[in-house]
């Protein structure tokens, strides 16, 4: 194979590249068009704004919306509150409602069935019964587990809230007295932190952007966190508003105030440590000290009731 042959292959893979690339390649739109289109008004149809949505917003979240529906039409509304309550005061995670709950509820006891069906059947191969009675166990616990879950997100929440709590506060104060409005204050400390307390201060500002009375959303950000700091503290800016106390001054008072009382929650934590850690001692420590301790003498006295 001489040198002419090797340069013509090359030439006659490169056009027949090129010819494809040409071919395939998309038409390049004009670079002022393009432009034009980004800021161009599109007036989509109902059908293709919902079809741009992801298919778990279209297909699988509307179906589990209407079976939660069905079964939460049998429960009584009082229980429905309680229930909504409890998912606001656990930040509605992962945007639960009642009806998603129940279904999530359901869809936990029917995979804890499964599993205790299984392991029902290692132990219990030869006994169907007891299959069955392992399943039905398995979907009561499955069933309660989500509960336990959305009661440890309601404490861990809380938690949260307390803890952010007198930061928040002294940012607000210091905010106040450089000369920032309230709202400003607020502002500044949804851009400053991020939890779930500012989380609850940027709803509060976008509920007075909408129209509402900002005592009245104020009032209600303290009523549904559940903690008792924040609800003392709402109202003690509440009434600071309505009697016309500078509110600069009620902010530092409540900022000291929850510095206090978050000393005096860990001198208490501080205080029960040794109690809590009792019970762990007798159960692991002097077991294992007795053992090392009394296990030489018990072997040498089973050795000697041995010989004799």
């Amino acid at each position: 194979m001489n040198i002419f042959t090797i340069v013509f292959a090359f030439l006659a893979f490169s056009g027949v590249f090129i010819a494809i690339q040409a071919v395939t390649a998309k038409p390049r739109q004009d670079l002022i068009a393009e432009r034009l289109a980004q800021y161009r008004d599109h007036n989509l149809t109902l059908d293709e704004i919902e079809l741009s949505l992801p298919f778990s917003e279209r297909f699988i979240k509307p179906a589990l919306e209407r079976l939660g529906s069905v079964l939460t039409s049998r429960m009584a509304k009082n229980r429905q509150v309680v229930l909504q309550n409890k998912i606001n005061l656990a930040g509605r995670p992962y945007a639960l409602s009642v009806n998603g709950f129940e279904v999530f509820k359901v869809i936990a006891g029917i995979i804890v069935a499964l599993l205790g069906f299984w392991i029902g059947g290692l132990l219990f191969s030869t006994s169907f019964p007891l299959r069955v009675g392992a399943a039905g166990l398995g979907f009561l616990v499955g069933r309660y587990l989500p509960d336990v879950w959305l009661n440890n997100k309601i404490k861990g929440r809380q938690k949260e809230l307390r803890l952010a709590l007198p930061n928040a506060l002294d940012l607000l104060t210091i905010s106040v007295e450089a000369g920032l409005g309230f709202d400003a204050a607020i502002g500044r400390l949804t851009e400053k932190f991020k939890n779930a307390l500012s989380d609850e201060f940027a709803q509060v500002l976008n509920e007075i952007r909408l129209g509402r009375p900002r005592l009245e959303a104020l009032d209600d950000m303290g009523r549904r966190s559940g903690v008792e700091e924040l609800h003392t503290f709402i109202q003690a800016l509440i009434q600071s508003e309505q009697l016309g106390v500078g509110i600069a001054k009620v902010l530092r008072i409540q900022s000291e105030e929850m510095r206090r009382r978050r000393r005096q929650r860990a001198e208490e934590q501080a205080a029960q440590a040794p109690l809590k850690m009792l019970f762990p001692m007798i159960g692991c420590i002097f077991p294992t000290l007795f053992i090392v301790l009394m296990g030489p003498a018990v072997i040498i006295i089973i050795h000697t009731f041995q010989h004799k």
